[in-house]
């Protein structure tokens, strides 16, 4: 997929079905439609994002990216800072973790109670999270030193 800014997401999600090599059978009991309702869907230029999201978790392919790749090429730049408007959308923290959080976990490790796998594995912490948090960690007592 080169072209970001015409996004055809009937033709790409079509793409897919035959890269899954999945059959329509499947396809159509996970759809609840039929195979002449798939195929409309596969040549339509845009899809009801529900029937989307289905696609997403039927072939494992966040296809919702190819948008957010759209909209971060093609939006225009902030040009002037304007007052945060008050959305009833939620808004999503970056941090999920809050401090307490993350100097528990990081007690556990230091401590011996539980290894770095055990924490991954037990918490869900994804690998590059726990080990940026000990290098931070680390940095920080050294240069409390």
């Amino acid at each position: 997929m080169n072209d970001f800014k015409n996004i055809h997401i009937g033709k790409l999600i079509a793409i897919k079905a035959a890269e899954s090599e999945m059959t329509f059978t499947r396809m159509c009991n996970y759809m609840k439609c039929s195979q002449e309702k798939l195929e409309e869907m596969f040549e339509s230029k845009s899809i009801q994002a529900e029937d989307v999201l289905r696609f997403s978790k039927l072939f494992q392919y966040d296809f919702f990216r190819i948008y957010s790749h759209h909209l971060i090429l093609y939006s225009p730049a902030e040009a002037i800072k304007k007052e945060p408007i008050s959305s009833k959308l939620p808004n999503f923290r970056k941090r999920i973790y809050t401090k307490e959080i993350v100097d528990f976990i990081l007690e556990l490790v230091e401590t011996g109670v539980k290894t770095k796998k055990q924490v991954i594995e037990d918490y869900k912490i994804p690998k590059t999270t726990l080990y940026k948090w000990i290098d931070k960690h680390q940095r920080k007592l050294l240069q409390e030193e």
